[in-house]
């Protein structure tokens, strides 16, 4: 656990493993802990390194202002810091769009590329839906209920028949020491929405995996498919019974098809 100050921020970030390096980058409201799941199956082959984006967890302060570029560059930040040379890059949802941002500015510093549940922008509808969840926490939303409206998105519907599985998963968002304040939230959901690389995704030469899910409600898997398409060295991979966050879902598995590409 350290921190470094760059960037106008002191971004949060923890190491794991050995081997390789391999930057993980979480999504919209998640920060570094939201990989614990997946963290013994990659850890077990790799230097995992995990990171607080702007706006959320340890990184301070949480009012820093954001966007996709900015959190990239400290990304970019924390490579040269650590000294990693070429690493490894698996971004989720927004962090895959860190991911790219990185891969197109500094395509030296990426030595392949993992994109889960994500593409080259949002779409309307999650634009809508995501504002819709940041007026609901300036309206004061008991967090509660905001939790499981969230969770109604991003896990899939089996994953509802366990009620003590929800019911844990809301407690422990609920009750998470290092809660994402409503100004934070909304900055993240603005930078998503200015995010677009459509017209740049040609110009990422890195070996990348586009990695699905057949429940994803945000990124479905038709939208994933055309996502790589879009781009170069591209590897698809869709995996089963799993939503938007399929490393909470099927954990073993993710692990097992990330390895697999990265090792490949």
């Amino acid at each position: 656990m350290a921190s470094l100050a760059v960037n106008g921020v002191n971004l949060y970030y923890e190491e794991h493993g050995r081997g390789a390096p391999l930057l993980l980058i979480a999504g919209l409201a998640s920060d570094s802990q939201s990989w614990l799941p997946v963290l013994p199956g990659l850890a077990a082959r790799f230097r995992v390194i995990t990171v607080d984006n702007r706006g959320v967890g340890r990184t301070m302060p949480l009012d820093a202002g954001t966007s996709i570029r900015a959190m990239a560059d400290d990304c970019l930040a924390l490579i040269q810091h650590l000294r990693l040379g070429a690493v490894n890059v698996l971004g989720h949802s927004m962090g895959g769009f860190v991911a790219q941002d990185l891969a197109l500015r500094y395509p030296e510093q990426v030595a392949k590329l993992v994109l889960a549940a994500t593409g080259s922008r949002s779409s309307k509808r999650n634009d809508d839906l995501f504002r819709g969840w940041a007026d609901a926490l300036d309206a004061g939303s008991p967090p509660e209920r905001w939790f499981r409206n969230l969770f109604y998105w991003i896990f899939s519907a089996r994953l509802f028949d366990d009620a003590k599985m929800v019911d844990d998963l809301v407690r422990f968002a609920v009750e998470y020491p290092y809660p994402q304040p409503a100004s934070a939230f909304r900055n993240q959901v603005e930078a998503i929405a200015q995010f677009d690389s459509t017209e740049q995704l040609s110009r990422i030469k890195t070996p990348t995996m586009v990695l699905a899910a057949t429940d994803d409600l945000l990124f479905p898997t038709d939208a994933c498919e055309r996502f790589a398409r879009s781009l170069g060295r591209t590897e698809l991979s869709a995996i089963d019974r799993a939503g938007h966050a399929r490393h909470d879902e099927q954990p073993a598995e993710f692990a097992r098809r990330v390895t697999g590409f990265l090792a490949s």
